[in-house]
């Protein structure tokens, strides 16, 4: 990797390295040369591991310096400072560590933020980079950091032996959460990839980046179960309060956290968190760490010269404490103290390889490229079992380490196993424990439930069903046995049988409604759905469509007009009867063929179950008899039925009274159509919507059921089997007292003869009516007229205000000219002519100072509004101020006046007077009176003249 060198200096470098050769004995040896590295430690901060990790660097520089077999001339030096774990200040470390003589040949640095930063940096000034505690998958981007080591393993080292677990435990389903740093960010996009190749599933992946709150509560809603959490120390103590407080803990749950915090570490105090430690130790209980084996496990002597024990006890007399448990970066001490070795163990190689070359060590001056190839070359090639186990680097630059897995219980942690990731080999202990006593499912295990109908209900069902069809037998045994009686002859004992027998077939189809999961199988189901069909669609039809025949027979004597009609053809019966059948034997061929039923589930809201402790939810599924069409076939077959029906309820309110000898039992299948009607139009609807409660379904359809049975072969039979029982002989008047009165033809006929006769005369009656009306109508005509030519006479009205001309025509053609004023008025005012005494005329009130006879005046719209007259009616004042109608009073009509305000004319273009000569004669002797006429319509003392003109 290296090439040039100075070859002068090779013999030099060697006796040196010859001479300056310490003893073994680990006393304090003199070297000439210098080394110095540059060393940056979190002191403080999220990581603060440089606590523990700088005096364990300190240990190992004087161990590497009293060796004389290791850099034999070179003394290691270091001149470090703190970074708190914060990038921006692990960078101006680095540049102080830099341009700060003397030059560094070498950095070491703690976590993996800082040493994300000062790896990407360290490039740029040819240093090879060494870390003891970063542990990002990211560092191991050979085109990033291309002159990065590390004794600290990859985080990624965590996953194989998490997916170890998971498998041995059959956890499929896991879920994440992560502090949002690039180093926890690349774990868990690691562990994505290989739990999909394992087959398994991340279910829930949350992050956060301050305050853990809410991506808790998102594991808590989504159900998680199995938890890989990943963040810094301080981050988790926040993460289980959180859990805690959302009761994200328990048998139920198991968390996956990275093993290199403090055994101790919640009991730290964080004034972050609101939490007990006592709080915080609950919600620990039972969590799994992983972590790589960072100490020798062995007690045999390693190759720095001392044993994982020996080594322990002189760091804590260095940290001066005996309960390491609180302090940070403890774990990763013997990693600290390893990456000065391997870095040691590299010089020393590098140095050998450029004294070949004539090179040395303290050449290099941040721009010597071959020295940096030589260090990582050696570094590359280093091997060696330290304190922390055996030390080697992958091509990467990776650390290869075993991992261990912890389980926390009862307040410590307990080994539970370790995995040899070159052997891929997972060394179970079987030490682990759990709250409910076996490893919780990954999550809630869904079980699925169907529902079926209750066995108690079932059976009773089925037993009702049972005692129907046994009274069905013996109605037909009733009808056999009794077919000779009259009572059961007229009464169609053929389509009663065929009645009884639908009746059986929908009774027998109860047993088939209630068959589900619990005694057939899914592939049985169809078959059942099927033969359900069948059955409850003929015997309802073959029930009621035997009523609906007979009723339709009735019906059809009854109205019929044939007269040679004396008896019922049972082949009628039977027609009707089986053009029903054809039409659903028709219906439900074509639904098999076409759109058989099939068996559909149902699925419901999760339940958990009240009578068990598991982590279990119940999946309710309820079966049905489903086609692709359902919809429509169900629409063909409701439609007719309910046509059906509705005509068969018609036919039953048109005969409700009729009472034939033919058919003798008509008013009671009448009741029982009335009784299968309601039940029907009641249970069809509420069958569709209470289809997904399986008990009350079947229980309302089954009780349907049996109602209808036995309501129709109740009301059919026992009123014959009563008769026979009361007249066990025969003697010809069982039927008469079956139907109580009997009504022959001859005498319908009758009926039906007396009724259009009345019709008739009906309408002659109304047809006299009229024409005495048009006569009273005449007659009260001719009345007026009489009256009305001996009492009036023509008048004219003088006003208080000029007077004009009015001309009113006689009926008979006689002109009177009319001397008229107009009164000044606010308003002006149209009036309508109204026959005297017409309904609503209101009188005006009456000039009480005179003593002659005055007028009123009435005024109101007519409906034609072109057109007003004046009516003009003649009153006698009495004593008491009232007045009376004057004997002689008539009407005078002026139409199509104008107007009779602010001295406008009264100009009637069509008048028309109803006086003739006489009665203007009789008029002026008695108008002498003064009346004046406001624009409300009185008058009132204005002088009233007349003057007649002649008629033309």
């Amino acid at each position: 990797m290296f090439g040039g060198g100075q070859k002068q200096r090779f013999a030099v470098v060697l006796l040196l390295l010859l001479l300056l050769q310490p003893d073994l004995g680990g006393s304090e040896v003199t070297k000439n040369k210098t080394l110095t590295i540059g060393g940056i430690f979190p002191m403080s901060g999220s990581w603060a591991g440089g606590v523990a990790c700088q005096p364990a660097v300190q240990m190992a520089l004087e161990d590497v310096n009293n060796q004389t077999d290791i850099l034999p001339d070179y003394k290691l030096e270091m001149q470090s400072d703190d970074s708190q774990c914060k990038p921006g200040l692990g960078t101006k470390v680095l540049y102080k560590l830099l341009y700060n003589q003397p030059t560094k040949l070498l950095v070491l640095c703690g976590c993996s933020i800082v040493s994300t930063f000062v790896a990407q940096a360290a490039k740029m000034w040819k240093l090879v980079v060494l870390s003891y505690g970063g542990s990002s998958p990211a560092l191991s981007n050979r085109e990033r950091f291309p002159t990065f080591f590390r004794t600290h393993p990859s985080g990624t080292l965590h996953n194989p032996i998490r997916l170890k677990v998971f498998k041995k435990f059959h956890w499929n389903r896991i879920s994440t959460i992560q502090e949002t740093q690039e180093i926890f960010t690349s774990t868990i996009e690691d562990l994505e990839k290989r739990v999909k190749e394992a087959g398994m599933d991340i279910a829930v992946r949350q992050s956060f980046l301050t305050d853990p709150t809410n991506a808790v509560r998102n594991l808590r809603r989504q159900d998680a179960r199995i938890i890989v959490g990943v963040f810094y120390e301080d981050m988790a103590r926040r993460v289980f309060c959180q859990a805690y407080k959302e009761k994200l803990y328990g048998k139920k749950y198991v968390w996956f956290i990275i093993g290199w915090y403090p055994d101790n570490w919640y009991k730290v105090k964080d004034d972050r968190h609101n939490c007990t430690v006592e709080q915080l130790e609950e919600a620990l209980e039972g969590h799994f760490t992983t972590e790589a084996i960072i100490l020798h496990q062995e007690p045999s002597m390693t190759e720095v010269g001392m044993t994982a024990q020996q080594f322990t006890e002189r760091l804590n007399t260095m940290l001066n404490t005996t309960d390491t448990s609180s302090i940070t970066g403890y774990p990763e001490a013997p990693l600290a103290y390893d990456a000065v070795w391997a870095m040691a163990f590299a010089f020393h190689k590098a140095a050998a390889k450029l004294a070949e070359r004539g090179m040395n060590l303290e050449d290099f001056d941040y721009n010597n490229e071959e020295i940096t190839n030589a260090i990582y070359s050696a570094m590359n090639s280093t091997k060696f079992l330290g304190i922390s186990g055996n030390v080697a680097f992958s091509a990467k630059g990776d650390r290869i380490a075993w991992t261990q897995v912890e389980q926390f219980i009862n307040g410590s942690y307990m080994k539970l196993g370790v995995y040899d990731a070159v052997a891929d080999n997972l060394t179970w202990y079987n030490k682990e424990k759990w709250l409910g006593g076996r490893p919780p499912p990954d999550h809630t295990r869904v079980i699925d439930h169907l529902r079926v109908v209750s066995r108690t209900l079932y059976f009773s069902m089925c037993g009702l069903a049972a005692v129907g069809i046994m009274a069905g037998l013996l109605c037909l045994l009733f009808n056999y046995s009794n077919k000779h009686r009259q009572c059961v002859a007229f009464s169609q004992p053929a389509i009663n049988n065929l009645t009884v027998l639908g009746c059986m077939l929908c009774l027998g189809c109860i047993v088939l409604l209630g068959l589900d999961g619990k005694f057939v199988t899914e592939h049985q189901y169809p078959v059942v759905c099927q033969v359900r069909a069948w059955l409850l669609s003929l015997g309802f039809t073959l029930s009621y469509g035997s009523m609906f025949s007979k009723i339709w027979t009735v019906h059809q004597m009854t109205t019929s007009r044939k007269k040679n009609r004396n008896g019922v053809q049972i082949w009628e019966l039977f027609i009707v009867l089986g053009t029903l059948i054809a039409l659903d034997v028709s219906v439900l061929t074509a639904w098999q063929v076409m759109d058989p039923l099939q068996r559909r589930l149902e699925t419901f809201s999760r339940i958990q179950p009240t009578n068990t402790e598991d982590d279990i939810e119940l999946r309710p599924q309820l079966e049905h008899c489903h086609s692709e069409n359902l919809t429509v076939w169900l629409s063909v077959l409701f439609g007719y039925k309910g046509i059906l029906l509705i005509f068969g309820i018609f036919l039953a309110y048109e005969t409700r009274s009729v009472k034939l000898k033919q058919v003798n039992d008509s008013r009671f299948v009448g009741m029982s159509i009335y009784n299968v009607v309601v039940l029907c139009v009641i249970t069809a609807p509420i069958s569709l919507i209470i289809g997904n409660q399986e008990d009350a379904t079947f229980a309302f359809v089954s009780l349907a059921i049996v109602l209808c049975s036995f309501l129709s072969m109740g009301l059919i039979f026992v009123p014959k089997v009563k008769e026979i029982l009361q007249h066990p002989r025969r003697d010809g008047q069982e039927v008469k007292n079956l139907t109580d009165s009997l009504v022959s033809r001859e005498e319908e006929e009758r009926h039906q003869k007396m009724l259009e006769e009345n019709e008739q005369l009906k309408k002659q009656i109304a047809e006299m009516e009229e024409k005495v009306r048009e006569l009273n109508h005449k007659l009260q005509e001719k009345t007026r007229k009489f009256n009305s030519a001996a009492n009036s006479t023509t008048a004219t009205t003088t006003l208080s205000a000029s007077s004009d001309n009015a001309y009113i025509s006689r009926a008979t053609g006689t002109t009177t000219n009319i001397s008229t004023t107009a009164a000044t008025a606010p308003n002006c005012i149209t009036n309508s002519v109204h026959a005297k005494g017409h309904t609503g005329v209101p009188a005006l009130p009456v000039n009480r100072n005179h003593t002659h006879w005055i007028g009123s005046v009435n005024q109101y719209p007519e409906v034609n509004p072109n057109k007003s007259t004046i009516a003009v009616e003649l009153h006698s004042p009495t004593s008491s101020g009232s007045s009376v109608e004057h004997p002689d009073s008539n009407l005078i009509d002026l139409r199509e006046a104008t107007s009779l305000c602010d001295g406008k004319r009264i100009i009637p273009t069509d008048p028309v007077a109803v006086l003739d000569t006489d009665a203007q004669d009789a008029l002026l002797a008695k108008e002498s009176n003064r009346a004046n006429f406001n624009g409300r319509g009185n008058l009132q003392g204005s002088h009233v003249t007349q003057r007649l003109a002649s008629s033309n």
